[in-house]
């Protein structure tokens, strides 16, 4: 397969989970691949597995975005993916929010990606695709994600606004909407592994298909978006959910 092939792509939080799994994706479909996460080690041990380049950047960090893309441009000149994956998922009440809890999950989650975009504009070439992971949690309104949801509920709304300005470009700019997904985005939450559990013995049952899915089910259809196949697709939304968000009453 060689539907990306000649092209360069970067994908933030390609360490591990659905980044990993769709740097995975590109590679195989004859892409150059680029992967950031805040951890080195990581960060290294991913790239010489996946057989691509990896930079240390906090996507939350606007610093750390310029010297990313200084870097890349230096490397590789133009890119034609950008998959902004990167996130974090911290789970609490309305009433235990704190600033900290609101502010760690928007830097990453939602400044994070619109500077990202922003960043990388011009060394994006024109017809490049832009994929930006977002959450079926945005429309759930599911108990103890409010800021989370918040985020990407404002990461989705970016992405229709970004698609209409980016036009004239032919740049695409889509979101894909993950359901329930066995990453290690739960473990990083600060959640003790009982409660996790928990919370995903719950999840699984109001999946109408009950099962969660998978990483490299996720890839397949980012891989699709960056691809010219999808050449006339901007400014939309895929929900890959098992179900969730098809009619919540019947997951329960």
């Amino acid at each position: 397969m060689s539907k990306l092939n000649g092209k360069v792509a970067v994908v933030t939080g390609g360490n591990s989970g659905i980044g990993y799994a769709a740097a995975e994706d590109f590679i195989a479909n004859g892409a150059t691949v680029v992967i950031t996460g805040r951890n080195a080690e990581k960060v290294a041990a991913a790239a010489a597995e996946l057989g691509a380049t990896g930079i240390v950047a906090d996507q939350g960090s606007l610093e750390d975005l310029d010297q990313l893309v200084s870097q890349v441009k230096n490397q590789f000149g133009k890119v034609d993916v950008l998959f902004v994956n990167a996130g974090i998922f911290v789970p609490a009440p309305v009433e235990h929010i704190s600033e900290e809890h609101f502010d760690s999950q928007m830097d990453i989650n939602f400044k994070g990606a619109v500077f990202t975009l922003q960043k990388f504009l011009p060394i994006l070439n024109d017809g490049a695709s832009v994929i930006n992971l977002s959450s079926v949690n945005a429309y759930t309104g599911m108990a103890n994600t409010a800021i989370y949801a918040a985020s990407k509920a404002a990461l989705n709304s970016f992405t229709r606004t970004a698609a209409t300005e980016l036009a004239p470009r032919k740049i695409r700019v889509n979101a894909v909407n993950p359901g329930p997904v066995a990453t290690e985005i739960f473990s990083k939450s600060g959640l003790p592994e009982e409660a996790i559990n928990g919370f995903a013995s719950a999840m699984q049952q109001r999946v109408p298909l009950k099962s969660f899915g998978t990483p490299e089910t996720i890839a397949k259809l980012v891989a699709f978006l960056a691809s010219d196949d999808a050449w006339f697709i901007t400014g939309a939304e895929y929900n890959i959910d098992g179900g969730v968000n098809v009619n919540p009453l019947l997951a329960n």
